[in-house]
């Protein structure tokens, strides 16, 4: 999960370049180009939201479509979701793939002052018996200035944080988008 930072190049009005991880634990690579028109686009629905519910939901899809203009330029298109639907397929993601490229994609647009409503937090990890599952992480703004963990017990997880988990569907489907505190206790789609 190290190296999220720095995986993303873009100034405001520019192509941008976001590192895609794929092969699980993101033992591949590729960097990604997403045009200007693009990202223009883009910039400009997420500009249409009116708070924070809203900006959550559009940026579900919009990693969706990141990760449509990824599967153009990577083996990603093969991805399914869970782990097991895609096989040993080249461009196969798992979690660990998923939240560091949507961190990644969540960074760009964070940079380019997007996100309005929400700032890029780090990737989050939930465990289940044995299993591990990790997510891109967003924080709600309007609620940091109550402190670090609003209306949480120490330890808990910020009330204002949510998981954008691409993890959960097919590459190019919009990312789920719940609370980190749903997500933490089992939320989510079953998929494996």
């Amino acid at each position: 999960m190290e190296g999220m930072g720095g995986a993303v190049s873009a100034r405001a009005g520019e192509h941008a370049q976001v590192s895609i991880c794929y092969n699980y634990g993101c033992s591949r690579e590729t960097e990604v180009r997403i045009h200007r028109a693009r990202l223009l686009r883009l910039g400009a629905r997420l500009g249409q939201a009116a708070n924070a519910e809203e900006e959550r939901a559009r940026l579900a899809g919009e990693i969706g479509m990141l990760y449509r203009i990824a599967a153009t330029q990577s083996p990603v298109a093969a991805d399914r979701a869970g782990n097991y639907l895609d096989g040993g397929v080249e461009g196969r993601m798992d979690c660990i793939d998923h939240a560091t490229s949507t961190t990644r994609l969540l960074r760009l647009l964070e940079a380019r002052g997007w996100l309005r409503f929400h700032r890029v937090a780090e990737p989050a990890r939930r465990t289940r018996f044995i299993f591990q599952h990790f997510s891109a992480v967003i924080e709600e703004r309007s609620v940091e200035k109550a402190g670090p963990n609003p209306g949480g017990a120490d330890g808990a997880p910020p009330a204002n944080a949510y998981v954008v988990d691409s993890w959960f569907g097919d590459n190019g489907e919009p990312a789920v988008v719940l609370p980190l505190v749903e997500w933490l206790n089992g939320g989510g789609p079953n998929v494996q």
